[in-house]
């Protein structure tokens, strides 16, 4: 499945092979974000599979595994750094690429309207409109 774009810096996917990462620094990625723990993948795709491949094509590699109940703030500040300090376009992935979208709209939802928020994942192919309250209390408004 094609990357999903959330903003110019910023997109997502579901889980992606050693075999794809070639096309992904062909297409203009500078760091590619694990949010998937290893205890969901098989061999082959664990982070240092990944890893290896994404060094290997000259990109920057990010672990930042995680499931809905560990959303910190730490976890979600650490992807909002990995993207941020990017030094070009990002592609995060997880299973779908829920997570990895959840992660960005709790780490913008500070400078950023929630309905903005929504729509934005909506029109990626993500329905998180039940986030709504949380981006509502984070929001600085």
């Amino acid at each position: 499945m094609p990357p999903r774009q959330l903003t110019p810096k910023l997109s997502v996917s579901p889980q992606i092979s050693p075999e794809e990462v070639q096309a992904l620094a062909e297409a203009g990625f500078a760091t590619v974000i694990c949010n998937r723990p290893d205890g969901e993948v098989p061999p082959g795709l664990q982070a240092a599979d990944i890893g290896a491949a994404v060094e290997a094509a000259g990109l920057v590699f990010v672990v930042n595994p995680v499931v809905h109940s560990s959303m910190t703030p730490e976890v979600v500040a650490s992807q909002r750094e990995a993207i941020e300090s990017s030094p070009g376009p990002v592609l995060a992935y997880c299973q779908s690429g829920t997570r990895c979208t959840v992660l960005w709209m709790l780490g913008a939802a500070a400078s950023t309207p929630p309905d903005e928020l929504i729509a934005t994942a909506a029109r990626a192919g993500y329905d998180l409109a039940a986030l709504a309250p949380r981006l509502e209390a984070l929001h600085e408004g």
